[in-house]
């Protein structure tokens, strides 16, 4: 799975480009909140594995006016190398790797 170019932000982690990406519109699920947002990251030059992240907030357009914090480009990183030194390879080709930090998500009712 690919990152689209379009809307995907470049990111520098400790020397290697990445490209990341938040859905601009949410998924229905994300948009009521029963489902936290999530991003991706690949590497920026070379086709590979993509990582994807479930944080613990509601998407920022949810439609039930939920607050929600942005996702920072600090956020990002921190994935980045918590996701390397799991063992992301985002070189190698392969099924995406998930990091869940979902914990304390509430959906709401």
């Amino acid at each position: 799975m690919a990152l689209a170019r379009k809307g995907a932000r470049r990111i520098v982690v400790d020397g290697t480009a990445y490209r990341w990406r938040l859905r601009h519109k949410p998924s229905y699920c994300q948009a009521l909140s029963w489902t936290p947002c999530t991003f991706a990251v690949e590497h920026a030059d070379a086709p590979g594995t993509t990582l994807v992240v479930t944080t613990n907030q509601p998407h920022p357009s949810n439609w039930v006016g939920r607050e929600a914090e942005p996702v920072l480009p600090s956020d990002v990183a921190r994935a980045i190398r918590i996701a390397l030194r799991e063992g992301w390879a985002p070189t190698t080709p392969g099924p995406p790797l998930c990091l869940d930090w979902s914990a304390g998500f509430t959906p709401s009712p």
